[in-house]
């Protein structure tokens, strides 16, 4: 069964062409990812699909109903937590839950299983007001108000932006548990280490999916040799990696660059290469590509 299908999916705002004919489809059950940067069409896609925003053109269906036609059902049966924290600040936790529930005709009573291991995790600040949160407590309350009601389906828009890396590691280990629950879950972030987290992803750029896999599968279709390198002069290093002829790409990454090169290249050569150039503390390594390397060699093609 398809929790959500979407055909050619077209949306411009003014000149700029926000998504240009975006198809794909989510099975029940499924994590599934919208991976790509600031700009790439992810949030104006879930906007589209949680029946906030109208494409220009195309048709999609969520729980085998109509965007457009059934929007007031596709509500009911679907979550969704935006990208920026939007509950009422002014409102405690708790009177934020009982709101959210309201909306849904339901109560936190009725449906208190739904959410208790998320909620349980900052119950004693239930008279705390939202807006005195701390990033990670926001989170989980955010979450909590999206599942309030019991959707089939949750949308997460950049769900982690602006947390530190304990609470991002928490929000995914309860993610997983949600999805032992058969909840379809399609979460969008920029965070390519993310994408391994999820049963497929769709890697999106300017607009377009350039590549719909598992993460397996896309790492599989990594056709280059991939290197990385570091020396004592980070900078200078990039320009004289790209400077290279027998090097066809570089990237920085972190504390490396990584490279993919000409089979012909050795990394003695390389090396003989960068200490002509003045460079000191050399690292060559082989090393095995990410879904990373793989959207930024091949997504801007």
């Amino acid at each position: 069964m398809q929790a959500v299908r979407a055909e050619n999916i077209v949306k411009s705002y003014g000149r700029v062409e926000a998504l240009r004919g975006v198809s794909f489809d989510v099975a029940q059950g499924e994590v599934f990812g919208l991976i790509g940067p600031d700009g790439a069409g992810k949030t104006t896609l879930i906007r589209i699909l949680t029946t906030l925003l109208l494409a220009d053109s195309g048709t999609a269906e969520v729980t085998g109903h109509d965007v457009v036609r059934d929007y007031r059902l596709i509500r009911s049966h679907t979550g969704y937590m935006s990208e920026h924290f939007s509950l009422y600040q002014d409102l405690t936790v708790a009177e934020n839950l009982r709101f959210f529930a309201t909306l849904f005709y339901t109560t936190v009573e009725e449906n208190y299983d739904m959410v208790r291991e998320i909620y349980s995790q900052i119950e004693r600040f239930a008279d705390r007001r939202a807006g005195a949160l701390s990033g990670g407590m926001k989170q989980k309350l955010a979450l909590s108000c999206a599942l309030i009601h019991k959707p089939e389906i949750l949308f997460l828009d950049e769900p982690t932006t602006g947390v530190d890396p304990v609470s991002r590691a928490e929000f995914w280990q309860m993610l997983g548990r949600l999805h032992e629950q058969n909840i379809t879950i399609i979460v969008a972030t920029p965070n390519m280490d993310e994408a391994a987290q999820c049963d497929r992803v769709a890697l999106l750029n300017h607009g377009r999916i350039v590549e719909i896999d598992t993460p397996e599968g896309i790492i599989a279709a990594f056709r280059d040799t991939l290197w990385e390198v570091s020396s004592d002069r980070m900078y200078p290093l990039l320009n004289d990696l790209r400077a290279n002829p027998r090097v066809k790409s570089c990237f920085a990454m972190g504390e490396r660059h990584h490279i993919t090169v000409d089979p012909a290249l050795t990394p003695a050569a390389l090396g003989d290469y960068l200490a002509s150039r003045g460079h000191r503390d050399i690292h060559i390594a082989a090393i095995k590509p990410t879904i990373e390397d793989y959207y930024m060699l091949y997504a801007g093609e």
